[in-house]
């Protein structure tokens, strides 16, 4: 097994997968763009999931998903992940390959919570979110980050519905 997830200094290695595989997306939820690499994790799905633009990771046999690590995370930029993150997904240490060493390492990874959610299905394609999606989950993402400010501030998950019932017609959600 490689390094583990979490260093002695505090600072944490991430797995992402989804919305958070676009540079802006990243900068505006943490004010910065963390050291990355390409990676794989093996054993896992990355589905499609009805009603939400983002998608979902589960444990499926003979199953790979690509994404890519950052590096570097601090405990409050993991606490910001994981209120994004909300109820729907779980803080999980996984084991990934980094594609351009091939090292194999420990890291946090977001996993689905609900293993028999009935609106998991397909594969999600970050290429056509990006045409389809990325413009208007950066406008959520900046809702989000204010909001996070706010002492009685809303979650990802009722800020995402807010603004994508706000704006249905620009952007129909599969």
């Amino acid at each position: 097994m490689g390094s583990s997830a979490a260093a002695g200094s505090g600072l944490h290695k991430v797995f992402v997968y989804g919305s958070l595989l676009a540079d802006d997306v990243v900068s505006v939820l943490l004010n910065r763009i963390p050291q990355s690499s390409t990676a794989v994790l093996d054993g896992y799905h990355r589905f499609s999931i009805k009603g939400r633009v983002y998608p979902a990771i589960l444990p499926v046999e003979n199953k790979k998903v690509t994404g890519k690590v950052f590096f570097g995370i601090t405990n409050s930029e993991l606490d910001i992940l994981d209120v994004f993150e909300d109820e729907e997904y779980k803080r999980r240490p996984v084991d990934v390959s980094l594609r351009d060493s091939s090292d194999e390492v420990q890291v946090f990874a977001y996993v689905w919570s609900d293993k028999d959610d009935p609106n998991l299905y397909g594969e999600w394609d970050f290429e056509q979110w990006k045409i389809t999606h990325m413009n208007d989950f950066i406008k959520m993402t900046q809702g989000f980050k204010e909001e996070l400010d706010l002492p009685e501030s809303k979650t990802r998950v009722a800020t995402y519905e807010s603004f994508y019932q706000e704006d249905q017609n620009s952007s129909p959600m599969p």
